[in-house]
This record gives C-alpha cells, structure tokens and sequence, in this order.
C-alpha cells in the first residue's frame, strides 16, 4: 500500500475523526479534545499513519480558521463591532502588551537579558482563535460577556501579528541581513497605503458587487454554484490581505462583517459551513499529530514545567484584566480559561524569529512543543471550568441571596420554575382566581415577576424543607415547569417520594424527556413545542388553501395519534431495534388514516373554523 499518497492519508484523518469524535463526546470531553486524541493516536508517536504529511495537511487545515472567521464576521454586524472597540483594543492590548511584559520580567529575573525574553512573551502572548472559538460555540457561550471579551481579544491579537513581525528583527542578538530587493522595493508609507486600500476595496466590493453577483448566481438555481462562490469569494480575500502582507484570517473577517446585513448572509453561512467544520477538524487532528513527544520524552521536566507556567501566567493575567474591565466573576474565569493557551500564530512567529536570529533553534523548538501542548490543554481547561469552578461560582451565588421565607397561603397549586413556560400557566390560573405558590431559581427573573406584581418565591424547589414551606403538604397539584430536565426528573422523584396525594403536571423538553417522566410514572406531561408546532402546521396547511376546519382537525387528530404513540412507544425506549419498527409503523399507520379522513365530507357545522369571505354575511 502506497502509505505517502494523499488518499491514504485522508482516509486516515478522516476515519480518525469518525471514530473519535463520538466517543469524546459521549464522555462529556467535546470535539475538540477528540480531533487532539484521534491526531496524537495516528501520530508518528503511536500509530505511525502519519508523518512528514503531517505539516502539509496542517498547512491545508489552517484554512479552516479562516473559514471560521468570516462566519462569525457574518454575525457581527459593523454596528456590533463599534460596540466592541473598547474590549478590543483596551482589553486586548493590554492582554498583549501584559503577558509579553510579565514573560519578559520572568527572563530578566533568570538572567536571560531583556531582548530573547521579550520576543518570547509577544510570541507567547497569541492565544489559539480555533480552539477558543471551537470550545466557546460548542457550548453556546460565545454570546456571554466572557466569550465576546474572549473574541474580542482573539481579535486584536490577529491584527497585532503584523506589527509584531514589524518589531521581531529589532530584537535580534546579531545584525539582521539586509532587507531583499523586494523589501527594499516597498517603502513603509506605501505597504500602508496597499493595506488602506486592499481593505476598503474588501468594504466596496462588499457593499456595492457582491449582492449583485450573488443575485446573478442565485438566479441560475445551481446550488453547487452558489457554494464555488462563496468559497472563491473567501479564497480571494484572504489571498488579497496575504499579499498586502495582512492575515488572512483577519480578512475573510473583515469580509464577513461587511456581508453581515446581506440578503444571501443565511445561504453563505449554510454553505461554508460543512467545509469550516471539516477543515477545523483536520487543523485540531494536525496539531495532536504534530505534538513532538520525542522531545518531551528527553525534557519532560523543562517541557511540563514551561507548559504549567504558560497556562498560569496567561491566567493570572487575563484574569486581572478581566476583573479590571468589571467582567462579573464567573465571565471573568471563562475568559481567562479560554485564552491560556498559546496559539497558531506562535508557530509561524517562531519560524520567523529562528529565521531573523531572535531566537536559537535550541529555545524555539522547546517553545513549538510547549505551545502546541498549551493548545492540546485547552479542551480540558473548559471542563475543570464548568465541572469544578462555575459550580463554586453558583453556590456562592446562592450564599449571596439567602433563599425565601415561603408564604403558602394554603394555595391549591404550587408552580417549580416560572420561566417561558410555567409564568403562562400561572397567569391563566390567577385570571381565574386560582391561587398559587410560585417558586423559581433565577434570582434577577424573580425579581422581574415581582416589580410585575407576580408573588413568586427564590429558591431551589429541589429542597425538600422548602417544598414543605410552600405547602407541599396541603396543595392538590405540583407543576414541574423548570427547564433543567435532569432536575426536573429528580424533582418528580422527590415530590412522589414525600408527597405522594400531589398530582404533578410536567414540562417535558421532548419525547425522550417525557419518557423518562412515563418510565417513574408522571403520565400528565406536556411537550412545549408540540402545541405550537401544531398551530403553526394547521396555519400553513391554511395558507395553502385547505378549508380553516380540516387543518384544525387534521392538527388534532396529529396530536392525538402522536400522545397515543408515544405512551406506546415508550415500553419499548430501550430496545433500538423494536423502537423504530413500531415508530415506522404508527407514523405509516396515522398517515394513511389521514389520508381516509380527508377524503371524507363534512358538514357545514364544521366551517364555523373558516373565515366569512369580504362581503358574504349569509353565513353569519
């Protein structure tokens, strides 16, 4: 077998992330940190698929940062990213400027001057824009304080890259060979005037060409032309902003920013996004293929100790920071996870400060493996984060504001959890003067309910002793409307186990949720999205001429065949195979039942559903 061609290796990379991917997941470790284990595995370490290929795939890979910038660019809107200004050159220069001076100040109590040791802290100040960005979208906190500090600080190091390659020859121990002829050709004041102008170019284009092209190529109906040029239209602009001696990644972001109000922003985003979550995932294997264990085996004292001090440097200083800009506690702790981690651009500075003689090959090659380990933590800096310390965050939390005195008052009804859900279910019960007691976790909605003139309670339905103040023992019905399921689940336990005269209504999240309430025997559950979903189909089969009385029945006799079913269905929830032959069969068996009662006639009682045409009142 023919091991160095390009199709063995992609069969490998790929059969790689199909194994380990699901498995990393189903242990709670995230992608991330399976594309690393699947790259160390297939790595010339361990397995041996793959070596010196290992650095073109990677080379290949790092496309997909690219990609993945202009689609977070397309979500930031220019309006959005004014907003930002201060989080991104406050917070994100003195980020750089702070870890590079604390390094620094490390080197001179050692003894190694002021020059290496500066070159090293600017070097190792880039954090990792792939796996920060990654590790932040796969658990939807990009959009929190913490994450858009995170971004906004992954930001400014992109745009600071150029000046510090401006700066690195400076720093050199010997003299720096001549500038080339190409260097010597293009004097500073016109490589700013090509950058000034490659990117207003990008705003032009974007602002007055690009929806036009679009319009043309949608208009062919050809799906597979639309995504050639949203990926050439990528391609371009960060082959542009190379040339111009930009970051590519900064380039496709700055693209995406200006396409952020475009009509065709939904379909670029649809189509580039397969292509960025595959690339990505090749640049996280390459990098845990690359990972020089040879070199840890023979240092790993000096290796795992600059690995440690890197994180901790990074952290304390992103942590400060964070606390300076007034990031609330737990914001604060997420930034500083998600940025302590070196980053790619460390290793295309470290090629060059070797190249420019700024660093020795002696201290550079130590420091590629220490970044790409720091890289390799990061998956695994997010867990300790949600497992261990937000945790604390919460219990303090909750020390901060001590739970309600709960006030029954003898109410028939006792409500866990008024959020979306359950405030719907209490305001209908008190317009009609039914009393209850209301109790919700979320200290700042609690206080809207109440400056609403809703007397909802703070505290953890979850506690027995509180249940028992709101009357647990004298009420008739216990809704469980909370939107954590594991603990609505464990509530139901609880409140069967202690009070077992309540009758409980639940909030079940889906069908599988609901089966778990079925299986400890909660049989009034609802779905929260099946009624409107219903409402929404009967509306659109509406719309598409069926008669207002036929779309409403054919929406209850939905309703009534899919609770049949899924009361059936859930005996046989652990049986994969006796599952899905009886889900195949119901859904044929109501779709044919549909079908007989839609060829049926009915009476005109049936048409009080349909509205009266303009000007016919003879069936008023």
């Amino acid at each position: 077998m023919h091991t160095d061609s390009m199709l063995f290796h992609a069969f490998v990379y790929l059969a790689a992330a199909v194994v380990s991917v699901p498995i990393a997941k189903r242990l709670g470790m995230g992608s991330v940190l399976g594309y690393l284990l699947a790259g160390v595995v297939i790595g010339p370490h361990v397995l041996g698929l793959v070596g010196q290929r290992s650095g073109d795939v990677m080379h290949f890979a790092e496309f997909g940062v690219v990609m993945m910038l202009f689609l977070v660019g397309l979500e930031l809107q220019p309006s959005v990213l004014w907003r930002m200004r201060g989080h991104l050159f406050g917070l994100g220069g003195l980020q750089v400027a702070g870890t590079a001076l604390a390094v620094m100040a490390i080197g001179l109590i050692a003894g190694l001057g002021s020059r290496m040791p500066l070159a090293i802290g600017l070097i190792l100040a880039m954090s990792s824009t792939a796996f920060a960005l990654q590790s932040l979208q796969e658990r939807g906190k990009l959009a929190t304080p913490g994450g858009s500090a995170s971004f906004a600080v992954l930001l400014f190091q992109d745009l600071s890259v150029i000046p510090v390659l401006a700066l690195l020859p400076f720093l050199a121990q010997t003299a720096v060979a001549a500038p080339s002829e190409t260097q010597a050709a293009q004097p500073g004041w016109l490589h700013a005037l090509l950058v000034i102008g490659a990117v207003c170019a990008v705003v032009a284009a974007g602002r007055y060409l690009l929806n036009p092209v679009f319009r043309l190529i949608a208009k062919t109906e050809l799906r597979e032309l639309f995504t050639a040029a949203a990926l050439l239209l990528v391609v371009g602009v960060s082959l542009l902003m190379q040339l111009v001696g930009l970051s590519a990644a900064l380039g496709a972001f700055v693209a995406g920013v200006v396409l952020a109000n475009s009509e065709y922003r939904h379909e670029l985003e649809a189509d580039i996004e397969p292509f960025k979550g595959l690339l990505l995932g090749l640049f996280f294997i390459s990098v845990g293929a690359a990972i020089d264990f040879g070199l840890f085996r023979s240092q790993p004292g000096l290796i795992a100790g600059l690995v440690v001090a890197l994180v901790v440097v990074k952290f304390a200083v992103l942590l400060l920071l964070g606390r300076l800009f007034r990031l609330p506690a737990p914001d604060a702790v997420l930034f500083s996870f998600s940025l302590a981690q070196g980053g790619e651009f460390a290793f295309v500075l470290l090629s060059f400060a070797v190249n420019h003689q700024v660093l020795p090959t002696s201290v550079a090659d130590p420091l590629v493996a220490v970044v790409a380990l720091s890289m390799a933590l990061t998956p695994l800096l997010f867990l300790v984060n949600e497992r261990w310390v937000q945790p604390r965050f919460a219990r303090v939390r909750g020390e901060q504001r001590p739970q309600d005195e709960v006030h029954s008052e003898d109410n028939p009804v006792i409500i866990a959890g008024f959020g979306r859900f359950g405030h719907v279910v209490g305001r209908l019960l008190r317009a009609n003067h039914v009393g209850s007691t209301v109790l919700d976790l979320d200290a700042q909605h609690v206080d809207v309910m109440r400056r609403l003139g809703m007397k909802v309670f703070y505290g953890d339905a979850t506690r027995l002793e509180l249940l028992h103040a709101a009357g647990a023992a004298k009420a008739k019905i216990f809704v469980i409307a909370i939107d954590n399921e594991e603990k609505a689940v464990e509530l139901a336990e609880l409140v069967q186990k202690h009070f077992p005269h309540l009758k409980i209504y639940a909030r079940a999240a889906g069908r599988v949720h609901a089966y778990e309430f079925q299986s400890r025997g909660v049989m009034s559950f609802y779905r929260e999205t099946l009624g409107s979903s219903l409402d929404l189909g009967a509306d659109v089969l509406t719309a598409l001429g069926m008669p207002a009385h036929q779309s409403h029945r054919a929406a209850l006799a939905f309703k009534r065949h899919d609770e049949a079913s899924l009361r059936e269905l859930a005996k046989l929830w652990e049986d994969d195979g006796a599952y899905f032959t009886k889900l195949r069969q119901d859904i044929e068996a109501f779709e044919s039942m549909l079908e007989t009662d839609a060829a049926r006639t009915y009476g005109d009682s049936d048409r009080g559903w349909d509205p009266i045409p303009a000007g016919d009142e003879s069936r008023g």
